[in-house]
């Protein structure tokens, strides 16, 4: 059979056509891995840092993942964790607030919910003046409810045992608690790897997703003389306003801690959590926490 020029150049051109299709693709295939292999990871001021999907448990982000360092307040999520863990747990129970609390917050010129003695406050409302002004008075309200002793330093000692147990269940090897609120006694530590395993296993609670992303609340508590009076919180965690898709989680900071982070966002139905320990300032950990979660949600 023979086939005339017009012919061979239809054949040609198509096979020209298919070709340069073929090349397209592979080569926006070849673009998209190069891309993806030559993302440029960040250089954060903290000394730790980590971040995983919080879906697949897949590492994203890793600095010195696995150092132990001082925790501040982001010890706080375990505090929450351990009275969130309680059998039968009864959030509107009561707790009367006690000198002790406020004369602890004094002497350790510690942060503070504003609690006043004599007040009736929910184990609720604790939760919130413990995760948002990251109150350390509402700290050891918690820790005294739900510790077991005939003493108050008994009932702390044994909270602080649960806040151990619960990071052994969780199979943490580089973590230990010395307090219910991050004020350390020497030997107060976590690692950024544990502490956003910690944070992960917290937010499997509704309730506490619920607090964690709350940027400011208004609070009836009843007084010592059956009145009430409103407690008003901000959450400290200031990239709950200025991060896309920002869910959580808890600021830390301190004298040996430093500014640190724990944080989490959705975006597109993936969820990354991670923490930076050690930053310079309370500016540098929110700018060390969005270059690594940026990072993150691109990889």
């Amino acid at each position: 059979m023979k086939i005339g020029i017009k012919g061979i150049n239809r054949v040609s051109a198509a096979a020209t056509v298919a070709l340069t299709a073929g090349a397209v693709i592979s080569g926006s295939v070849f673009a998209s891995t190069a891309q993806a292999a030559t993302l440029p990871t960040p250089t954060i001021t903290a000394k730790g840092g980590y971040v995983m999907n919080n879906g697949t448990a897949k590492t994203l982000y890793s600095k010195a993942a696995d150092t132990r360092r001082s925790t501040g307040s982001t010890t706080k999520i375990m505090t929450a964790k351990v009275v969130l863990s309680q059998k039968n747990l009864n959030l509107d129970s009561k707790v009367t607030i006690q000198k002790a609390y406020s004369d602890y917050i004094v002497s350790k010129g510690a942060s503070s919910a504003r609690l006043i003695v004599g007040d009736k406050v929910t184990v609720r409302q604790l939760l919130y003046g413990l995760m948002l002004p990251s109150g350390c008075d509402a700290a050891y309200a918690l820790a005294d409810k739900f510790g077991s002793g005939t003493t108050r330093a008994a009932r702390v000692k044994s909270f602080i045992g649960k806040m151990n147990a619960q990071a052994k269940s969780l199979g943490l090897k580089n973590t230990h608690f010395d307090s219910f609120d991050g004020i350390s006694n020497g030997s107060n530590y976590s690692t950024p790897r544990d502490l956003t395993k910690i944070a992960s296993s917290a937010m499997k609670s509704s309730t506490f997703r619920t607090i964690v992303k709350t940027k400011s609340t208004k609070q009836k508590v009843t007084t010592k003389s059956g009145g009430y009076r409103y407690m008003s919180w901000s959450n400290t965690n200031a990239m709950l306003s200025s991060y896309s898709g920002a869910i959580g989680v808890k600021t830390g900071s301190g004298p040996a801690a430093k500014y640190c982070l724990v944080f989490a966002s959705t975006r597109n139905g993936k969820t990354v959590i991670g923490t930076v320990l050690a930053s310079t300032s309370a500016t540098t950990r929110t700018a060390d926490m969005k270059k690594i979660m940026d990072y993150s949600f691109k990889k």
